[in-house]
């Protein structure tokens, strides 16, 4: 099959669960991402995103081509939108994009960065995962994201879902989290008890089913910072997460997991 490779080359694309405008995101690429392209249905591809392997149908428009060697080096590759609100790429047109904190940038030199065979100017400084520093990093990089609003499927500053907020965080601290809160529910060592947590420790909440439904940041042993109507901050306790605005619990303590000791 041609093109079995792809890159992102826009600022946020959807990933949906059926070849349809209509269908449900399930998730996002954002600038940057790099793909394998599983199927193809007219202007409908189904692809993996490289970096959580999470699938989605997409507007094959959206995406650059590259080839399995320019994957790989796309995957190896250390440099990131920072937290602003303020990344901005140039396109060779002019026009501009507005990048989401965690958006790759791709062959990044001489303040440029590629998608494919395009080119776009930087007006802003990447951040560079491998001088990342977790614990003394991990508060204020949650933080910055406050009052972001809620959106199914979202990992973009305009929206995002509870895990897509979880998994950006950690993907800006160099370490990498898997799409769905269920999923990373099986990464990490356990934390034993709520007294023993840690800044950065990552609580989930399961439904009446068992089913792990939603996942959030523990800023300390009594709360939590979390993607639920708005990225915002929580009281928890054994019980679970308290809204106040609700004056009740609203998410049932299940787990929490610790991913850097």
């Amino acid at each position: 099959m041609e093109n079995q490779y792809g890159i992102c080359r826009i600022a946020v694309a959807p990933l949906r669960a059926e070849p349809s405008d209509k269908a449900e995101i399930v998730s996002q690429l954002l600038f940057g991402d790099h793909v394998e392209i599983i199927a193809k249905e007219e202007r409908w591809w189904l692809v993996k995103n490289g970096f959580d392997s999470y699938e989605g149908w997409m507007d094959f428009r959206q995406l650059a081509g590259i080839n399995q060697q320019e994957y790989t080096e796309v995957d190896n590759q250390t440099l990131l939108a920072p937290l602003s609100f303020n990344n901005v790429l140039t396109a060779g047109d002019g026009s501009l994009y507005h990048l989401s904190p965690g958006s790759k940038l791709p062959y990044l030199a001489d303040g440029y960065c590629h998608a494919g065979a395009e080119k776009f100017k930087l007006n802003f400084e990447g951040s560079d995962l491998t001088v990342a520093d977790f614990k003394a990093d991990v508060i204020s990089t949650a933080r910055f994201f406050l009052n972001i609003p809620y959106l199914w499927g979202g990992r973009h500053l305009f929206g995002m879902d509870c895990s897509g907020f979880v998994q950006t965080v950690f993907k800006l601290l160099n370490v990498k989290l898997k799409r769905d809160a269920s999923q990373q529910a099986e990464q990490g060592e356990l934390v034993g008890f709520l007294a023993e947590v840690k800044p950065g420790d990552v609580a989930f909440f399961d439904n009446e089913e068992g089913k792990i439904t939603h996942v959030g940041i523990m800023l300390s042993a009594n709360e939590i910072i979390h993607s639920s109507a708005k990225v915002k901050i929580d009281p928890i306790d054994d019980q679970g997460i308290f809204n106040k605005e609700l004056g009740k619990y609203t998410h049932k303590l299940r787990i929490i997991k610790r991913f850097v000791d």
